[in-house]
């Protein structure tokens, strides 16, 4: 048996047993990056560490502690209200202005994980306060960013185009950016029919004053992390049922209910301290997508700042990290390192790309970069996989521009997986929800979109031989 088939192998065992045994899958991954790369691609230590993503541990430690802190103060709560105000009091349009904006930051030129961490926490905290699916709203996010994410202008839709360019291929930057942002807007509007969306049409309005009687305020407690080791909780608060509207799927907890805590402070109110995490926050937009500097160490910065001003405030923020999702992600992706290392995803590509048969050739590409981005970086699989179709494009039997475009979707449309970092941040930005649960409608969801998504993009831009 072959190192590459041994790896993927290896890989299929990991996901069993986090399945039947509820061990965290990170920590499996850990372990069998080791065990594959020291037993079976003859790597060192320093091999296997290659693939662990310190960018990533940063972001996700960062963006989570600055919004740990953010929701002890009650800022969250205050952007929920304002979001409000902003619609007129129309819920159901909260999602599609999320959508929009994460849409709108990538457009422009910001990395759709920067977007992602700004736009996540604060969308996530309006779907607990107001009982959404927080599947859907994290959902509507990632599309978001996807949407807008191959514009011209855009990180991903200049690395595309200068491939495409620098392969002799025949490139379209209009069709391109137009099939991303017309495939993540049905999606989304799939997610929102069936998620509560036009249940929440049926909701009408509501006021500042309803928000405050809903469910949710300043020091929310994280329960979903306690059965993974409980670090999020606190003893002292008191706690309601938080409200989630039938159909939903999405049961989201406990959280503390302002209206039986006669002394909550007013969510509506700008105190000192929520107008320092507010020009935090701004400062963290401009820092990224102004300044390119590191949306994670910018978070934890800015985070040590507001702790160091209001202790009492952040005390517990440490506690509220989501530990556990950051094990998981950072040893998946260390272990999908590993692959990369031992040559099995470049194996994969060059096997498919070797059939004879281009438009079958062409469909096992989609499906390759959906899977292997699902779990590793858009950019790299499309700079690998792009290049590995020159051959069979090259024969004229297959138009360049809508396999570009094919591969470019298939291979980001996937984000939303738990194990890539657009999902990953969804994921730990949830306040108040069941995070083994989460975790699962997430990977569920994802494992649709690979399944579905490559199929559909390869029968609507290539089969017809666009370009």
């Amino acid at each position: 048996m072959s190192p590459e088939l041994i790896s993927i192998l290896v890989l299929v065992v990991v996901f069993v047993i986090a399945t039947t045994r509820s061990v965290n899958m990170g920590a499996l991954a850990f372990a069998a990056a080791f065990g594959v790369g020291e037993l079976v691609a003859d790597l060192d230590a320093d091999g296997i560490f290659a693939g662990f993503p310190g960018d990533l541990f940063v972001v996700l430690v960062g963006v989570t502690y600055l919004f740990a802190i953010a929701r002890a103060n009650g800022t969250t709560d205050w952007l929920v209200h304002a979001a409000i105000r902003l619609v007129r009091g129309r819920v159901a349009l909260i999602p599609w202005v999320m959508f929009a904006l994460t849409g709108s930051l990538t457009a422009i030129g910001a990395v759709s994980p920067a977007a992602v961490a700004i736009v996540a926490p604060i969308a996530l905290s309006f779907a607990a306060r107001y009982g959404i699916s927080p599947l859907l709203m994290g959902a509507m996010v990632v599309h978001g960013a996807q949407g807008g994410g191959f514009s011209p202008i855009s990180i991903y839709g200049t690395i595309v185009n200068g491939i495409v360019e620098r392969e002799k291929l025949p490139g379209n930057e209009v069709f391109l950016f137009l099939a991303s942002l017309v495939v993540n807007i049905v999606i989304a509007a799939v997610m929102f029919v069936l998620f509560g969306g036009l249940k929440l049409w049926k909701q009408g309005a509501v006021t500042a004053e309803d928000a405050l009687g809903s469910g949710g305020a300043t020091g929310k407690t994280e329960k979903g992390d306690a059965p993974e080791g409980g670090t999020g909780t606190e003893p002292d608060s008191t706690s309601g049922t938080g409200a989630t509207p039938a159909g939903t799927g999405t049961g989201t907890g406990t959280a503390t209910a302002v209206a039986t805590r006669p002394d909550a402070p007013d969510t509506t109110r700008l105190t000192p301290a929520r107008i320092a995490t507010l020009t935090a926050l701004v400062a963290l937009v401009v820092a990224v997508l102004a300044f390119d500097l590191d949306a994670g160490l910018t978070s934890i910065t800015l985070a040590v700042v507001l702790s160091t001003a209001w202790p009492e405030d952040s005390r517990r923020a440490v506690g509220q990290i989501a530990w556990s999702t950051v094990l998981l992600i950072c040893g998946m992706l260390t272990y999908i390192g590993v692959l990369e290392e031992m040559g099995t995803i470049k194996w994969a590509g060059e096997g498919v790309s070797g059939i004879g048969v281009p438009l079958l050739a062409a469909v096992l590409l989609c499906y390759i970069g959906a899977i292997v981005s699902a779990f590793a970086s858009s950019v790299g699989i499309m700079g690998a996989l792009i290049p590995l179709a020159v051959p069979f494009l090259a024969q004229g039997e297959i138009g360049a521009v809508g396999m570009v475009a094919a591969l470019a979707v298939s291979a980001t449309v996937v984000d939303v997986s738990p194990f890539s970092t657009n999902g990953a941040l969804v994921l730990a930005a949830a306040p108040d929800v069941d995070r083994e649960r989460f975790f699962r409608q997430l990977m569920i969801y994802g494992g649709i979109v690979v399944a579905v998504v490559p199929a559909v993009v390869w029968l609507v831009m290539v089969v017809p031989g666009w370009g």
